[in-house]
């Protein structure tokens, strides 16, 4: 799920069936919002910071890399969520229930919140090398530095969700501003001075360079990583209903949106690319890099660490932020249909999901110490960004057949927006995110020196195994006893 892409929130219990909606819920008076206002909410939903070392490796071509997904991709989930979160509440579990099965539904909220299991060690570990730079930067290649973070800030953020605590959400807010957009544009304006100042691009700049050197099916591997970077478009989605004419103002915003959050991504990651070489730049501390060697040619160095603790902040917040949502729709779901053990649909004396999280903990405690047994830190955030998408994939996959089926099944059903050509949008967005599914399991070309049968067995392993057979085994193993609809309903 960084601010550091973020996973969306996760269902809520399934709403009304089809059929009984009694057309677009109009917002009350003073509650519209303006076209331009959704897409600004969807940019910083969206647009992030941490991906921008792992195309400033690509140079000129990470616009290329960028631009493929948001058309393929981020285009089709926008439009097809809006349809669905304007006909049906519930999110995805509900959207997949009708469209498809409950048990499908559960697969999807699963998944939804299995890719945050991968997900927090990857945005923890582009926090760890980040806050080695306040300290000493040369921690931010190693993997004992990096595991001891990423447990002790995801453990702390266990026991302050636990807790309750309010308010978490809006510090989160403000870091989105202070931590990413400012330090972003920051970036792209020094970057812009260093060039200006007569220092040669570290990366070729010619129009040669825009599309990226091709190494065999290798190549396609970095596009997967940039689904995720536009995932969560639809939890945006929901607020279709609060425009005056959303058959024209959402595709509208949605435009808008795309081309703010490609700047927001594009820019940043060029910036990088002008003052570290490739072969310099670690994919889990590479912002840091190029502040840090701009600092450096404008005598300001002192700024660094400053700079790493905004950054820090900005992704410990969304974290926060975060770590209780996927939990919390999984819970109910499974309180609704039983396909959770009671154990871990127990709730502490705050009305949170403790036990979740606690499972969840263990399993990330185990992943973090992966960092420090994979010898290059830039490899192991790699290989849990590829596992975080391809969990997250299966959701998307689900969401496309589900609303072709919806279409299909309920065609006079109440919509306040209907996507044009759907059927192609769906096809589209579904061969889209099966390729970029299929594509992760190849190593990608920085992996040439590694074991690709070890890269393999990691990535198909977490994502085959989290994605797939854990929610099996518990749809398998599921008895009468464990629904709870009652209390999922108080």
């Amino acid at each position: 799920m960084t601010t550091t892409h973020r996973p969306h929130r996760s269902a809520e219990p399934a709403g009304p069936p089809p059929g009984r909606g009694a057309g677009r819920a109009r917002p009350p008076a003073g509650a519209w919002i303006s076209w331009v206002a959704l897409a600004l909410m969807t940019t910083g939903s969206v647009a992030s910071l941490r991906p921008a070392p792992t195309m400033a490796v690509y140079g000129l071509a990470a616009v290329f890399l960028y631009v493929v997904p948001a058309i393929v991709f981020l285009l089709p989930t926008s439009l097809v969520s809006a349809e669905l979160a304007s006909g049906w509440p519930g999110g995805a579990y509900n959207w997949v229930a009708l469209g498809i099965s409950k048990p499908m539904g559960f697969l999807a909220v699963w998944c939804q919140f299995a890719m945050t299991i991968f997900y927090y060690p990857s945005l923890l570990g582009y926090v760890a090398s980040t806050l080695a730079y306040v300290f000493d930067p040369d921690l931010a290649s190693s993997g004992w530095w990096t595991a001891a973070v990423i447990v002790v800030a995801y453990w702390s953020g266990v026991w302050i969700s636990a807790r309750g605590t309010k308010g978490v959400a809006g510090l989160a807010g403000g870091g989105l501003v202070v931590g990413t957009l400012l330090p972003g544009a920051l970036l792209v304006v020094l970057g812009l001075v260093f060039l200006g100042r007569g220092h040669p691009s570290a990366a070729p700049m010619s129009a040669s360079h825009l599309l990226p050197a091709w190494a065999g099916l290798a190549s396609l591997v970095l596009i997967v990583n940039n689904f995720l970077s536009y995932s969560g478009m639809e939890m945006n989605a929901v607020h279709v209903s609060s425009l005056r004419r959303p058959g024209k103002e959402f595709p509208r915003a949605m435009f808008l949106a795309m081309g703010l959050v490609l700047l927001v991504f594009v820019l940043p990651a060029l910036a990088i690319s002008w003052v570290i070489p490739a072969d310099r730049l670690s994919l889990t501390a590479g912002v840091m890099q190029a502040f840090d060697a701009v600092f450096a040619g404008f005598g300001i160095q002192w700024l660094t660490p400053l700079i790493g603790i905004l950054l820090v902040l900005a992704s410990l917040g969304g974290m926060l932020t975060w770590l209780a949502g996927p939990s919390k729709g999984l819970l109910l779901i499974a309180r609704q249909e039983g396909y959770l053990p009671p154990f871990l649909q127990r709730l502490n004396g705050r009305g949170v999901q403790q036990n979740i999280l606690v499972a969840q903990g263990a399993v990330t405690t185990v992943i973090a110490l992966l960092y420090a047994f994979i010898p290059d830190a830039s490899s192991a955030y790699w290989i849990f960004s590829v596992i975080t998408t391809q969990v997250y994939l299966i959701t998307y996959l689900l969401v496309f057949v589900a609303a072709v089926r919806l279409r299909r099944k309920h065609p006079d059903h109440p919509r306040g927006f209907r996507a044009p050509l759907l059927l192609g949008l769906c096809g589209m967005g579904f061969c889209a995110s099966l390729a970029a599914l299929l594509v992760g399991f190849v190593p990608p070309a920085q992996f040439g020196s590694g074991s690709p049968w070890g890269y393999l067995g990691i990535v198909a392993g977490g994502a085959l195994g989290l994605g797939l057979v854990v929610p099996f085994l518990f749809y398998r193993l599921r008895k009468p006893s464990w629904r709870q609809p009652e209390a999922s309903a108080s």
